[in-house]
C-alpha cells in the first residue's frame, strides 16, 4: 500500500497542521500512460520549524517549492509515497509538479478504453487513501480542506467533479483541440471523497426540490441507462433524508455516474458519487437486483450527510460511516420506495447472513475496531463493519426509540458540520435526546466480538409448556453474553397455514432467561425465537420445529420475515454442523417454489448450491446435486412466463447442471430449440449457459470465442475470460494461472479469470496449486496494489481443496513467512473455511 500511514503519523500531522485550499490542475491530454498533475497547497503549521511529509505515490516529481524555495526532489521516496517538508513556516503555499500514473486497477486515477468504441474513460477512486495517486495531499480523513480542481481534457469529454462546473473553454491541448474544465471552490471536505471522471460520458439531467441531478454512463450502454427507475428513488431519498435529518443536502449538485472496471459497489464521493457498471442492466434481472441498486443509491445518499458532511477522525470509526449508511438506506426504502417493509426481510436474509458468517472467522473484530494503520482498515470493509453494525444500530433504535434516534442524529448533525468526529461524540448527542445512559450497551456491543446463539429449552406435559427458557451461548474464546430484547413466536399449523398464535417481548439477559409467559401454552408447531428479527443473535430451532419446516411447514408461511428467518437460522444450523446439508437441501426442495421474496428466493438456492460443493459428505454430493437440479429443473418448467421466479430458477440451475440432461437443455435454451415461454435468452444469460456449458465439458475454446463475437462489450470480454479459465483441463488451468500471476490483466479481467479458475466443479485440478499459491502470495502481496493482490490472496487460496493437508499447508505459511497482518487475516478465513467444510462433510456422513 502507498505509503501505509499509521494512526499515529496521522494523529502527529494533525496536531501539526491546518490545510486551507488545494488547487490542483490537471492534464489529460499528453499521452496514455500519465497525466501532468500541479498542486497547489497552503496550509498552517501550529509550531513553525518543525518538518512533516505531503503524500504522493508513483510519481515522477518535476519541481517542488515551498514558501517560494526550491526543495531538493531527490528525496522524494516514490516506494512510500512521500515528499520531506522541511522546516515549515507559520503560514506556507507548497507548489508540486508531477507526472502522475494511470493506474489499470480501480485505485487512483482509473483508464479504461472501451473494446466498442475504443474510446476513453477515466475515474477516480481514492478510499481509503489514494488520492495522492492523482495529486500532492495530506491523504488522512482529519486534514480537510477547500478544494478547486482546473482540468484540461480532449474536446469531446464531459469532465465531472465534486463542484458543478463554472467554466469550459477552449485551449491546445497536448493531443490537439481540448477544452479547460475551471471548477468552483468545494465546501471543506476529506481528500477521500474528491473525485474526477472524465471521458465522453453520456449523460441524462433533471432536477429535483432545487438540486441539480445528473446520470453518466459509457456511450455504448446508453441505451441501457434506466434513468427514470434510477430518479426515482434518488428523489425518494432526498424527500426521506431531508425529512428525518433536518439539513439540507450539502453539496450542490448530485451527479451519480457508473463507471466501467469499479472496484466496490459504489463511493460516495461528495456530489459525484461512483457506481459499479453493473447497475446498468443491459439484460434482464431480476427484481432483487433492482432492490439492491436501490439499496447502494440510498446508502450513499445517506454518507452525503455522514461521511461527507460530518467525517470520522480516523479510521477506527469507518464503522460509523457504513454501519450508518447501511442502516438508514434499508430504513428509507422500508419507509419510502416500493420495497416496502420487505426491505427488512431482505436485511434479515442478506446482510444479517453475511454479518453472521463474518463474525464467526477467526478474524472477528469488535465493531468499534482498533486500526492502527491504512493495510489495517483496507481488510475491515467487511460484514462486521457494514452488516452487523448496522444490526446493532437497528437493535439501539429499538432501545432508544426511533424519534428520539433521529433527533440526536440531527443535533449531531448541527453540533460537528463540517468537522470530524469519533464515537463518544454520536453516543452524546443519543443520551441527551433519548435520556439514555449508552455506555454499557456500547461497552456489550461495540467493543466486543463473535455473535451470541439463542436456543429454546421448554419442558411439555400434557401438550402443554410447563416450563420454557431461553438460553444463550458464547464460546470461551469470546464470552460476552449480552442483552438481548428479542420477541418470541408460536406458530401452528391450521387449514394448511403456519399462523402466530402468541407473541411475547422480552429482554434476555445471561445464560439463562425464563419465559413464565408461556408457562401453560400449548406446545406450537413451531416456536421462533427472535420474531420480527429485533436482535442480532444466531437463533436454534428445536427437534420440532425444524421438523416441521422440513415436512414442508416452510412454505406455509402466511407472512415474509418469519420464513425468511426461519431460513437464516435453517442456515446457519447447516453451517454450524447442527444440521446436515442434505436436511437443509430437502428443505429448499419442499420450499423453494412457495417463497414469494425474490431475494430470500435466490439467496436460498445459492446457499443450497454452496452446502452441495463444500459441505456435502463427497459420497452424497453428486445424489445432492441431482437432486437440487432436478428440482430447478421442475421449477423452470412449471414457472410462470417471464417472471422473476423463471429466470432465478434458470440462473440456479445452470451452476448445479452437471448430467448430461441438463447440460442438454442448457445448450437447447442457448441455441433457440428448447426456450422456455415467457423467457428472454439475453446477452448475459447466453454467458451464464455458455459458462455452464464450458465447465460441463460442452463447449471449448471456440465456442467462447464465436460467444464473444457476438458480444464484443467490456462485459463479454470479461465473461470470455471466466470461461476460459473454467475450460476444465490442466492446461487451461496452468494458462489461467499464468495470466493471473503475470499483474498484467486489468482488475475486472483478473477478478473473472481468478473466478473461473476456482471451478467447483472440478476441485482435483486445483491440486497442483496449492503449493503455487502458498509460493507467489507473499510475494504478491508485497509488489501489487492492495484491492489486485487481496483479490489473489481470497480468490486463489486453494479453498476447493477441502482437506487437511489445505489448513496445514495455510499453518505453515504463517509459521514460516510471519506476513502482513492483513495477509495473514486472509489465509486464517480461507483456512478458516476449509476447516468448517471438513466439520460439515463429516456431520452430513452421520446417520440421520
Amino acid at each position: 500500500m502507498a505509503g501505509n500511514l499509521t494512526r499515529d503519523e496521522a494523529r502527529a500531522r494533525a496536531q501539526l497542521l491546518k490545510v486551507e485550499s488545494y488547487e490542483v490542475a490537471l492534464d489529460l491530454t499528453d499521452g496514455d500512460e500519465r497525466f501532468e498533475s500541479v498542486t497547489t497547497v497552503r496550509f498552517d503549521s501550529i509550531r513553525p520549524g518543525v518538518s512533516t511529509f505531503i503524500d504522493l505515490h508513483g510519481a515522477e516529481v518535476r519541481r517542488v517549492t515551498l514558501n517560494g524555495q526550491d526543495l531538493d526532489v531527490s528525496g522524494y521516496d516514490e516506494e512510500k509515497g512521500r515528499f520531506p517538508l522541511p522546516e515549515l513556516a507559520a503560514s506556507n503555499v507548497l507548489r508540486v509538479e508531477a507526472g502522475c500514473p494511470y493506474m489499470r486497477t480501480g485505485e487512483g486515477l482509473h483508464r479504461f478504453v472501451d473494446p466498442v468504441d475504443q474510446r476513453v474513460y477515466l475515474h477516480t477512486q481514492f478510499e481509503t487513501a489514494d488520492a495522492h495517486r492523482m495529486y500532492a495531499c495530506f491523504d488522512q480523513p482529519d486534514l480537510k480542506s477547500t478544494f478547486q480542481f482546473t482540468v484540461v481534457a480532449p474536446g469531446d469529454w464531459e469532465v465531472v467533479s465534486n463542484a458543478a462546473v463554472a467554466e469550459v473553454t477552449e485551449v491546445a491541448g497536448a493531443g490537439g483541440a481540448a477544452k479547460r474544465w475551471q471548477f468552483p471552490v468545494t465546501p471543506v471536505m476529506s481528500t477521500y471523497i474528491t473525485a474526477l471522471v472524465a471521458g465522453p460520458y453520456h449523460k441524462v439531467t433533471t432536477e429535483h426540490d432545487g438540486i441539480p441531478l445528473g446520470l453518466y454512463c459509457r456511450a455504448s450502454l446508453a441505451e441501457h441507462l434506466d434513468a427514470d427507475n434510477i430518479f426515482e428513488v434518488t428523489r425518494q431519498g432526498f424527500d426521506f433524508f431531508h425529512r428525518v435529518f433536518g439539513v439540507r443536502y450539502p453539496f450542490g449538485k448530485y451527479d451519480q455516474l457508473f463507471v466501467p472496471e469499479f472496484n466496490a459497489g459504489a463511493m460516495e464521493n461528495a456530489g459525484c458519487v461512483t457506481f459499479l457498471e453493473d447497475y446498468i442492466f443491459r439484460s434482464r434481472v431480476t427484481d432483487a437486483v433492482v432492490e439492491r441498486r436501490a439499496e447502494t443509491i440510498l446508502h450513499e445518499m445517506a454518507h452525503m450527510w455522514f461521511g461527507d458532511l460530518v467525517t470520522m477522525r480516523w479510521w477506527d470509526d469507518l464503522w460509523l460511516n457504513e454501519s450508518f449508511a447501511t442502516y438508514m438506506s434499508v430504513l428509507a426504502q422500508a419507509e419510502a420506495t416500493r420495497w416496502g417493509k420487505g426491505a427488512w426481510t431482505t436485511f434479515a436474509n442478506v446482510e444479517k447472513s453475511w454479518a453472521y458468517r463474518q463474525d464467526q472467522l477467526p478474524s472477528t473484530h469488535p465493531i468499534s475496531a482498533d486500526i492502527p494503520d491504512m493495510q489495517a482498515v483496507e481488510v475491515n470493509f467487511d460484514g462486521i463493519t457494514y452488516a452487523k453494525g448496522a444490526s446493532v444500530l437497528k437493535q439501539l433504535v429499538a432501545y432508544v426509540g426511533l424519534d428520539n434516534f433521529l433527533a440526536g442524529v440531527r443535533d449531531y448533525f448541527a453540533a460537528h458540520a463540517w468537522g470530524n468526529t469519533e464515537l463518544k461524540d454520536l453516543l452524546d448527542a443519543l443520551e441527551r435526546t433519548s435520556g439514555r445512559d449508552l455506555s454499557a450497551w456500547s461497552k456489550e456491543w461495540l467493543e466486543t466480538s463473535w455473535v451470541n446463539t439463542l436456543r429454546p429449552s421448554f419442558e411439555v406435559s400434557g401438550g402443554r409448556f410447563t416450563g420454557f427458557e431461553v438460553l444463550q451461548e458464547a464460546p470461551a474464546d469470546y464470552p460476552t453474553l449480552r442483552s438481548h430484547r428479542v420477541a418470541i413466536g408460536l406458530y401452528s399449523l391450521a387449514d394448511g397455514v403456519l399462523t402466530r398464535t402468541r407473541r411475547v417481548e422480552l429482554d434476555v439477559v445471561g445464560a439463562r432467561t425464563s419465559v413464565p409467559q408461556l408457562v401453560g401454552e400449548e406446545q406450537p408447531d413451531l416456536v421462533l425465537l427472535n420474531d420480527d428479527d429485533l436482535t442480532y443473535a444466531k437463533i436454534r430451532l428445536d427437534d420440532d420445529s425444524l421438523r416441521t419446516l422440513v415436512n414442508g411447514g416452510i412454505a406455509q408461511f402466511t407472512e415474509p420475515l418469519p420464513r425468511a428467518l426461519c431460513w437464516s437460522a435453517a442456515w446457519d444450523m447447516t453451517r454450524d454442523g447442527e444440521m446436515s446439508t442434505r436436511d437443509y437441501v430437502q428443505l429448499v426442495i419442499s420450499g423453494a417454489d412457495t417463497v414469494s421474496d425474490i431475494t430470500v428466493l435466490q439467496t436460498i438456492l445459492r446457499q443450497a448450491r454452496m452446502a452441495v460443493q463444500q459441505y456435502a459428505d463427497p459420497a452424497w454430493r453428486p445424489e445432492g446435486m441431482a437432486l437440487l437440479a432436478g428440482k430447478l429443473r421442475a421449477l423452470l418448467g412449471t414457472a410462470k412466463p417471464g417472471s422473476d421466479q423463471q429466470l432465478a430458477f434458470l440462473q440456479a440451475l445452470a451452476p448445479v447442471a452437471t448430467s448430461a440432461e441438463d447440460l442438454e437443455l442448457l445448450a437447447a435454451i442457448l441455441d433457440g430449440s428448447a426456450v422456455p415461454e415467457g423467457l428472454s435468452v439475453d446477452a448475459d444469460l447466453r454467458w451464464t449457459l455458455v459458462h455452464a456449458l464450458v465447465s460441463g465439458g460442452r463447449l471449448d475454446e471456440s465456442g467462447i470465442e464465436a460467444e464473444l463475437r457476438r458480444d464484443p462489450t467490456a462485459t463479454g470480454e470479461r465473461s470470455a475470460a471466466l470461461c476460459r479459465a473454467s475450460i476444465p483441463t490442466p492446461e487451461a488451468k496452468d494458462a489461467a494461472w499464468e495470466r493471473i500471476v503475470s499483474g498484467r490483466l486489468a482488475n475486472h479481467i483478473a477478478r473473472a479469470t481468478i473466478q473461473g479458475f476456482q471451478d467447483p466443479h472440478h476441485p482435483d485440478l486445483m491440486a497442483p496449486f496449492r503449493e503455487k499459491y502458498f509460493a507467489e502470495v507473499g510475494p504478491i502481496y508485497q509488489k501489487w496494489t492492495y484491492d489486485q493482490a487481496g483479490s489473489f490472496a481470497v480468490g486463489c487460496f486453494p479453498a476447493l481443496l477441502i482437506e487437511p493437508g489445505t489448513v496445514s499447508a495455510a499453518q505453515d505459511f504463517l509459521a514460516a513467512e510471519q506476513p502482513p497482518h492483513a495477509l495473514r487475516r486472509l489465509i486464517l478465513e480461507g483456512a478458516d473455511g476449509v476447516s468448517r467444510a471438513l466439520r460439515n462433510r463429516e456431520r452430513d456422513a452421520m446417520p440421520a
